[in-house]
């Protein structure tokens, strides 16, 4: 019998990002209590100071939202990220790299020429250790169109 992991059950996805429920739920109160207080403190002492009570409303939702930003700032040290981030080196996985320039090939535009990009990008690319894999691919592609132009030469009726 498997068990289940008592915390997965709490974990959501919120916004692309992955939440613990009773958090978030702390969260939103901790966020609504201090702007409603932040609000309602600056709208009654405003409302003293302030001739025009339209301007002490406007500037006691300027409060308000202070307290959201603060409230965000204190919700942000009281409850550490979720998310575990893992790196994987698939930068020498072959079948990996062969999907990628795929992708890249079947853009609008398609890859491109080696040959026509400027020295700059051609050293930053030597950099990262991509630029061999963009000539192979190239010389590859080549070597492909070659031999279907052959191929379908070779089919032509004469």
């Amino acid at each position: 019998m498997a068990t289940r992991d008592p915390a997965g059950w709490r974990l959501a996805e919120v916004w692309g990002d992955t939440v613990d429920l009773r958090h978030l739920a702390w969260s939103i109160a901790i966020g609504i209590g201090i702007s409603v207080t932040g609000f309602f403190l600056a709208s009654r002492w405003l409302a003293t100071v302030v001739a025009s009570q339209q301007l002490a409303h406007a500037y006691a939702m300027l409060a308000g939202l202070a307290g959201c930003v603060a409230a965000g700032v204190i919700c942000a040290r009281a409850f550490p990220p979720k998310r575990e981030v893992t790196e994987q080196d698939t930068s020498t996985d072959p079948a990996w790299r062969r999907e990628v320039l795929e992708e890249l090939a079947a853009q609008p535009g398609g890859l491109g020429s080696v040959a026509d990009l400027p020295p700059v990008v051609v050293q930053e690319l030597k950099e990262l250790k991509l630029y061999d894999l963009f000539v192979q691919n190239a010389q590859a592609t080549q070597t492909t169109q070659t031999q279907t132009q052959t191929a379908a030469a070779g089919r032509a009726p004469r």
